[in-house]
């Protein structure tokens, strides 16, 4: 049975392509020229809003490093030497 299941999905490849006035031209050929079973799916091109730059140092002051820092944890005290 495992065997037959192997069989049935070794060949899944995906190719990128572009619909394009009624015809579908992918990015490369197919690794095979026989017949072969194929799922097309539409992918919507989104745009996306362009991405704002912080300015460089705007986190200045809000983070920070405890002074206990490199202190060992209370909750790993068990598991220590």
């Amino acid at each position: 049975m495992l065997f037959l299941i192997y069989d049935l999905f070794r060949m899944l490849t995906t190719i990128k392509g572009v619909y394009d006035n009624g015809k579908i031209l992918l990015d490369e050929m197919p690794p095979t020229q026989n017949r072969a079973k194929v799922v097309v799916t539409f992918l919507e091109e989104i745009e996306s809003p362009p991405i704002q730059k912080r300015p460089f140092g705007s986190l200045k002051g809000k983070i920070g490093i405890p002074d206990n820092f490199n202190e060992p944890l209370d909750d790993l005290r068990d598991y220590m030497y």
